[in-house]
């Protein structure tokens, strides 16, 4: 009993502490609660006189924005107009500038293209007398050649390459492809297109592998082809193609008209990727 007593002392002691404790906190809280309403009061007063003061101040304002209202406006009007007048110069500014920078780049750009149109030009007439002087001692009615549209081309008659329906190069039509291979084998920014060109009659002997004029055509522009290639052409370089009766030089109702769209044209193109990348650049 006298342990439960001690035990039951000492609670008591504690709960005594923690009222003491609370009823100091209460005190506390009593007087902020006092000071906060005296805050309150005086807060109330000072809050109607700014209202009154608020009211006069705002009865003046009133009186000077109808006494000068139309002044107002007039400045404010013209301050946005000053405000928009001062974006559209900065705009107008950049602009002009990056128009400038623009200008500058294409003027360059076209500076660079001219110079490379120039120099392919002077490349593509070098070539075309390179060819011409490596041909003179060919009839003219035999072999053309002519620059037309940037390109190089070397057209050659039939007479000068085949006989009639066939496919295998005489030996002067040899002599002249390998004078003309001489010509360009060493130009390694060209592409060659060999074109084979007939008239309209059909072909008088049909076969497994050339069944019309298209054949034909073919089969003549593969075997120059291979002429050229093995006379020191590129490979990478050339291309073998048949036209047949669609590409004439002139109507197919004479036989002097005939004559003139058997033929062969050898198209040497200059490489343009130098041109292309800077089109593609601009």
């Amino acid at each position: 009993m006298e342990a439960d007593l001690s035990e039951r002392t000492t609670q008591l002691e504690k709960t005594n502490a923690t009222i003491s404790d609370l009823t100091a906190k209460m005190d506390q809280l009593k007087q902020d609660t006092t000071n906060l309403g005296i805050d309150k009061r005086n807060n109330e007063k000072r809050l109607v006189q700014l209202e009154d003061e608020y009211e006069q101040l705002n009865a003046s304002y009133k009186n000077l924005v109808t006494s000068s209202g139309k002044l107002n406006r007039d400045m404010e009007e013209q301050r946005e107009q000053l405000l928009a007048i001062q974006e559209n110069l900065e705009r107008t500014r950049k602009e002009n500038d990056s128009l400038s920078v623009n200008l500058a780049e294409r003027e360059k750009k076209v500076k660079e293209l001219e110079q490379a149109l120039a120099n392919k030009e002077q490349s593509v007439q070098s070539l075309r007398s390179k060819i011409s002087n490596a041909l003179l001692n060919f009839k003219e009615s035999d072999i053309s050649v002519k620059v037309k549209n940037g390109k190089v081309f070397v057209s050659l008659a039939e007479q000068l390459l085949f006989g009639s329906g066939s496919i295998t190069v005489d030996t002067k039509g040899v002599t002249a492809l390998q004078q003309l291979a001489k010509a360009i084998k060493d130009q390694k920014d060209i592409n060659i297109m060999v074109e084979g060109h007939t008239d309209n009659v059909p072909i008088s002997k049909k076969s497994q592998y050339m069944n019309d004029n298209w054949d034909l055509s073919v089969m003549r522009a593969t075997q120059i082809t291979r002429i050229l290639t093995a006379a020191g052409v590129s490979a990478e370089q050339i291309t073998a193609a048949g036209r047949g009766e669609f590409a004439p030089l002139t109507g197919n109702d004479s036989a002097e008209g005939k004559q003139k769209n058997r033929r062969t044209e050898i198209i040497i193109t200059p490489d343009l990727d130098q041109l292309f990348e800077i089109l593609e650049a601009n």
